[in-house]
């Protein structure tokens, strides 16, 4: 059978949290070189501590294989916005720097950039693990300068999760797969028409939610759009510059204008809530109140056992499907990938010692506990290719076939502020305060103070 690690989690939650004080403003890694200071996001859902229980295994495993060593958890309780501002004021100075933080791969290069972050070859070149990472996983850990300043723990896909039973009531089919973006709407226009007591559709917009905006809904859309093709609509890598805004552009703005101007998603004051994200896995979902949700694969992570909100029903009341690309157009379907990795800061007081920590989180079983725990996707050949991981949860398959068909952010040091100008855009339409052509045409301004008008139209 399968291992399914979170049936441990509530104890190693117990474990971690009596081991540790764990406060955000702890930081430093200070002068004992026997200790290892590990930051990285927690949860703002208190019942949700998947990773705390991973972390507080790692601990013991580690302590007992390096007697006299011990780990400290700095973690930082924080939205994503909020997470990456503080991480970096940590970043800044020795005094409050730790050994090892957990870097979002969108934010990687520019922490790279702004010299926060160690180069790991060195440790890398006499690791025979780091043999089995994909290819594409080291790619984003990579800075501009070819050197690797972090060790993925998996990747993401992305896609439609959809209500089998509001599905039933509004006459759609339970095997629904979408083959256009025309599909997905008049399929939220039914719902809306059929069961007006539920939310149609979730899309991510707006400033309040950050990345997943940018990513979970606009580069969804964005990259289905025939703008794409064989190139990334966002950075032309040939002219090592950004992509103004055109027909693609325009027409995933429209999108998202048409989810909100129709009533089709949730009211505008719950879409911009910092905190939706949290509602639509641990109440809209699991109580039947969201028909359609374009989200990602580590949704499930929230509902099994020891994570507070389970549904072990999540698997026959939840339908999948993939994200179609806008005309139906080849390949057919969309994914966004990211992930995030396990980095060393510059000015790490035991970069040795927190590249140790490393080595035990990321054997073959503990990353596999991970990935599963997580609801990720393996990062490793060696536990893609096993059958317990493929196994070990319902969707993992689904997920893990759309990395055929996924795409990844230009993760460039401009990407940040890139990332919010669409968050601004996308923010304004939902609200009705532009128009899509304002709203581009305020991209467009704000893309050029971004990337020091670094900017190509095509």
């Amino acid at each position: 059978m399968p291992v399914r690690p979170t049936a441990v989690l509530p104890s190693l939650l117990a474990v971690t949290l009596a081991a540790s004080a764990l406060t955000a403003c702890g930081g430093g890694s200070g002068s004992d070189p026997d200790t290892v200071k590990i930051s990285f996001k927690q949860s703002t859902d208190n019942s949700i501590r998947v990773m705390d229980g991973y972390l507080a295994g790692i601990k013991k495993q580690f302590e007992k294989a390096n007697p006299g060593k011990k780990v400290e958890f700095v973690p930082i309780k924080a939205p994503d916005s909020e997470y990456y501002t503080k991480l970096q004021q940590m970043l800044r100075s020795a005094k409050t720097a730790p050994d090892l933080v957990y870097e979002d791969t969108f934010l990687i290069n520019s922490d790279i950039t702004s010299g926060y972050l160690k180069p790991l070859d060195p440790y890398l070149a006499k690791w025979p693990d780091w043999n089995q990472f994909i290819d594409t996983a080291k790619t984003a850990a990579k800075g501009e300068d070819g050197k690797t300043y972090g060790v993925p723990d998996g990747t993401d896909t992305r896609g439609l999760w959809f209500s089998k039973d509001i599905f039933r009531k509004a006459g759609l089919p339970a095997d629904w797969q979408p083959k256009t973006w025309d599909d997905v709407l008049t399929a939220a226009r039914t719902i809306k028409e059929k069961v007006p007591d539920v939310i149609p559709l979730n899309a991510y917009t707006g400033k309040p939610v950050g990345e997943a905006a940018t990513m979970q809904t606009f580069e969804m859309l964005l990259y289905g759009t025939e703008d794409a093709g064989s190139q990334d609509p966002l950075y032309d890598k040939a002219s090592k510059k950004w992509v103004a805004t055109g027909a693609g552009f325009k027409d995933s703005l429209a999108f998202v204008e048409t989810v909100y101007k129709e009533k089709l998603g949730p009211d505008i004051e719950d879409a911009l809530d910092p905190n939706v994200m949290t509602r639509v896995r641990g109440e809209w979902l699991p109580q039947g109140k969201l028909g359609i949700a374009l989200d990602g694969s580590w949704l499930p992570q929230d509902w099994l056992p020891g994570s507070g909100h389970e549904w072990p029903e999540w698997s026959d009341e939840l339908g999948l499907a993939a994200m179609p690309t806008q005309h139906g157009q080849a390949p057919g379907k969309v994914s966004m990938s990211g992930g995030w990795t396990w980095s060393i800061p510059a000015k790490a007081g035991n970069p040795d010692l927190a590249f140790e920590f490393v080595k035990t989180m990321q054997t073959k079983a503990n990353a596999q506990k991970w990935y599963i725990a997580n609801s990720g996707i393996a990062v490793r050949k060696d536990v893609a290719d096993d059958p317990a991981y493929a196994e070990a949860q319902p969707g993992t398959k689904f997920f893990t076939d759309l990395v055929a068909s996924t795409h990844y952010r230009p993760a460039y040091p401009a990407y940040p502020r890139v990332s919010t100008a669409i968050q601004e855009a996308m923010e304004g339409v939902t609200t009705g305060d532009m128009s899509v052509e304002e709203a581009a045409r305020g991209y467009d301004d704000e893309l050029k103070n971004a990337t020091d008008n670094q900017v190509v139209e095509r």
